[in-house]
């Protein structure tokens, strides 16, 4: 049975077919998505919640727990971590790889809605969740920089315009921001004057937070029109905040400007961003799973013209951080290797047949099995990646091998004499079953890689698909393509015409040379068959010790040009101090001359720990590997004390869902959580020891500062003072609270309440917190009063013995009572009345010393 019959007697369908084959490929190509590596991407959710002031302990056990509890009855949820820190807790949920992203996510906004009964009530936003996994490195980082611009302006700008346009964008799964916070009101308040004059911080967080609204107010209707009422009810800066009447005593207003300093500032103020040396708020792109980073980055990059017009024009744009600029590099190597090895099979051809006419047909049969393969790639959701566009340069020496049986079998019937026609129908013939059965053999080889489980199966499984393929398309091209144009291009000449050029007598020279040191090799092996037995069993031999001595690894280190780096200070250290070790860091770093650029940020997410990304140089402009740039940067790093710097070189492979600040990690877990806490210091000491090992850390902190408040309970019922007023107080002088909303046309702003800097330094300052038996009574001031825009008060009498409060202390209880009494009659027949206050200090309810976490 001849095979290739039918497609030689149609020579015109054949080549339709080819060109077909071809086109379709070429088609595919520009189609496909662009990886560095097949999609391993785990179904991973990061959930976010945050709650500011709180403490890890008050965030694993109020928000954490009811939200894992509900999460982790999700179905092929394969690993559930959270990462708990001062006022935000971070839950990492990743699933099976057969697990859909999308169903997933509705899985975990149904679980956030069910665990939502058992948050907090104070909790100021939902937990939200991105679809994304924080162990990969981002695919863009831009850096906003500005002159003349504040840091706090800097975020709004980019949570306004560039974050809500990037999040739109496929592909992208979250848009962090880092290295400052929103503009907000911050209303930094004096103790002193609080206590001068017996007002509670609970008394002026309620005040705040009724001085500021936008609420309905409807319209009128006047004769057929209709006019729509407005307001000024929103104070949206500083100085609509600073003449607000907080109390009265003794007849006088207290304005809010007198016990508190109000500035325009941020948020958070324990935020710092750095771009090459300069403050910066970085803008950071990481992948969704799945997401063709290529394709994601240039729709990025498409838009930025349009967002940059939309900027402020003293804010400068600058890409910090390009991912896919080593994945392009790294595709753009494997395809000119491709490339290459398609021109050696096709000279290795010509050098053996040495002819141009034998030799111009594998050099089109190889082309097109390569180009058809790409039909196929697309049509299973393929990627062009390393790993397949290396399985077909491998593919290359397989595809060639396919028309060279074909074309060596048809010249040896035109050397006996036969037609080119009859020739290349009797060697094709002759030889198609074994061109099936090579096909078919290596097909088998890969079978195992198919049928692998796992992620190394998912990994290797697009490699052996891929060649399979391009194997499965030579074969169909060896027994089309090759036949006819064995018909049509090849001739035998039995006596030259003329004496052959230099290059064919060269070839025929060497390769009688080659002949002749086989034969001669052959005979001697033939003749000392002992010793070539021996040859082989220590070949054998050796080869089982190499394997055992070998170095061994998961995947091969890559050298992308990208270094992530995590600095993990002491836990006890201030923000000012931390910000002074970022600023030394990246200056060692930048004066490397390996590196180009470096972007980095602290607080936000631990006021502890800072985040560092460095591009570097093109290799060849570095001359070292990203692995000894890291080697040649631990020295200098770790002169800086107190603030152990982590730099790994970025990878496309993750495995896990744990950001972690090294090559290898291993995650201990326990039901007993004192057990952690006892072992893994231990362990990591014990591994810190072994000289084979670098970067030995661990993502346990338990060594902070703290202050231990230990209330009593009968004091405090005695005065009427619960648990929670108590928590209130510390909360509004401690915990940058948001007490109020400002909403404007773009955005939404806070205004923000805790004690002035200077009293946040040291614990001592809590002597001189008192807290108000009566926190959060509005102070008496009508509502008529209000809307005529003026409070008048007339003059009275008050018990108190001057305008300051007094304060009386029962030495004995260990009591204080503030007592302020007065009253005051409005001139237009509202009351306006003063509160009695009762003050109690924070030392009458509650003891309080220094401790560890």
């Amino acid at each position: 049975m001849n095979l290739s019959a039918i497609f030689i007697r149609r020579p015109v369908a054949t080549t339709l077919l080819t060109i077909g084959i071809a086109l379709s490929g070429i088609l595919a190509f520009f189609r496909l998505p662009v990886a560095p590596l097949p999609n391993l991407s785990f179904p991973t959710i990061q959930v976010m919640a945050q709650m500011a002031g709180a403490s890890p302990q008050t965030m694993a056990q109020t928000v954490a727990e009811p939200l894992e509890r509900h999460l982790g009855i999700i179905a092929d949820v394969t690993e559930m971590t959270s990462q708990s820190g001062v006022g935000s807790t971070r839950i990492t949920l990743q699933f099976g790889l057969d697990r859909d992203v999308n169903g997933a996510a509705r899985d975990v906004e149904a679980a956030i809605q069910a665990a939502r009964a058992d948050l907090p009530s104070n909790l100021h936003a939902n937990p939200t969740y991105n679809k994304f996994n924080p162990a990969e490195a981002p695919i863009l980082i831009l850096a906003l920089t500005s002159d003349t611009l504040t840091p706090g302006q800097l975020y709004d700008s980019a949570d306004t315009i560039l974050q809500q346009q990037f999040s739109q964008i496929s592909g992208v799964g979250d848009v962090e921001l880092g290295g400052a916070a929103l503009p907000a009101v911050r209303v930094d308040l004096q103790p002193g004057p609080l206590n001068q004059y017996g007002i509670g911080l609970e008394d002026v967080r309620a005040a705040l937070s009724a001085a500021n609204a936008d609420s309905p107010k409807g319209y009128v209707d006047d004769n057929g029109i209709r006019y729509q009422l407005y307001t000024n009810d929103v104070a949206s800066v500083a100085a609509h905040y600073r003449d607000l009447i907080i109390a009265y005593r003794n007849h006088a207003a207290v304005h809010l400007s007198d016990i508190a300093s109000i500035t325009n500032s941020v948020e958070n103020v324990n935020n710092a961003g750095l771009f090459n040396g300069k403050p910066a708020v970085l803008v950071i792109l990481h992948p969704s799973p799945g997401a063709n980073i290529i394709k994601t980055v240039d729709q990025v990059k498409a838009l930025l013209p349009e967002l940059q017009a939309a900027l402020p024009p003293s804010i400068k744009m600058a890409v910090a951080l390009d991912r896919s600029v080593s994945i392009r590099g790294a595709l753009s190597d494997t395809g000119r290797t491709l490339f290459i090895a398609i021109l050696l099979v096709i000279g290795v051809v010509f050098v053996f047949l040495r002819s141009g006419r034998a030799t111009l047909i594998p050099g089109i049969a190889v082309p097109v099995s390569i180009l058809g393969t790409f039909g196929p790639m697309y049509l299973l959701g393929f990627n062009i990646d390393n790993l397949s566009l290396m399985a077909l340069t491998i593919a290359t020496g397989f595809v060639v091998d396919d028309a060279v049986v074909v074309v060596e079998n048809t010249y040896r019937h035109l050397e006996d004499g036969m037609a080119p026609y009859a020739a290349a129908m009797r060697g094709a013939s002759e030889v198609s079953f074994t061109v099936l059965s090579m096909s078919t053999s290596l097909i088998a080889v890969f079978l195992p890689i198919l049928l692998m489980p796992g992620l190394l199966g998912r990994l290797f499984r697009e490699f052996a698909e891929t060649l399979s393929i391009t194997i499965l398309i030579s074969l169909v091209i060896s027994l089309t393509l090759t036949p006819m144009l064995c018909s049509r291009f090849l001739r035998h000449e039995s006596a030259p015409a003329k004496r052959p050029g230099w290059l064919i007598r060269t070839l025929e020279a060497g390769f009688e040379q080659l002949l002749g040191g086989y034969k001669s090799s052959l005979g001697w092996a033939l003749r000392h068959q002992g010793i070539v037995g021996a040859a082989f069993l220590l070949t054998v031999c050796l080869n089982v010790y190499l394997f055992v001595v070998v170095p061994k690894g998961f995947f091969p280190e890559q050298d992308n040009g990208l270094l992530i780096g995590n600095v993990q200070a002491d836990q006890s250290i201030s923000f000012a101090l931390m910000k002074q070790k970022m600023i030394r860091l990246q200056t060692i770093i930048q004066d490397d001359p390996g590196v180009q650029s470096v972007a980095g940020f602290t607080g936000g997410r631990a006021t502890n720990n800072g985040f560092l990304f460095v591009t570097l140089k093109p290799l060849a402009m570095r001359h070292v590997t990203a692995t000894q740039i890291v080697a040649r940067l631990r020295r200098p790093l770790a002169r800086i004390p107190g603030a152990p710097t982590f730099l790994v070189p970025a990878q496309d492979l993750t495995v896990g869902a744990r950001q972690g600040n090294a090559e290898y990690q291993y995650t201990l877990t326990s039901d007993d959580s004192a057990a952690l806490y006892l072992w893994v210091p231990e362990i990591v000491a014990a591994l810190q020891k072994q000289h084979v090992l670098l970067d030995v850390n661990s993502d346990l902190q338990q060594g902070g500062l703290e202050t231990n408040v230990v209330i009593n309970r009968p004091v405090g019922s005695a005065y009427g003072i619960t648990p929670e007023q108590i928590d209130n107080t510390f909360y509004d002088a401690y915990g940058q609270r948001s007490v109020s909303t400002i909403y404007s046309a773009l955005n939404q702003y806070e205004v923000i309440m805790e004690l002035a800097p200077q009293y946040l330094q040291t614990p001592d300052m809590l002597k001189q917190i008192y807290i108000s038996a009566s926190g959060g009574v509005a102070s008496g001031v009508s509502q008529s009063n209000f809307a005529a825009g003026t409070v008048e008060a007339a003059t009275g009498s008050s018990t108190a013995a001057s305008s300051t409060a007094t304060v009386a202390q029962d030495s004995a209880t260990n009591r204080a009572v503030n007592s302020v009494t007065g009253n005051a009659n409005a001139s237009s027949g509202a009351s306006v009345s003063t509160n009695q206050e009762t003050m109690i200090p924070l030392a009458a309810l509650a003891s309080y010393a220094p401790g560890t976490t």
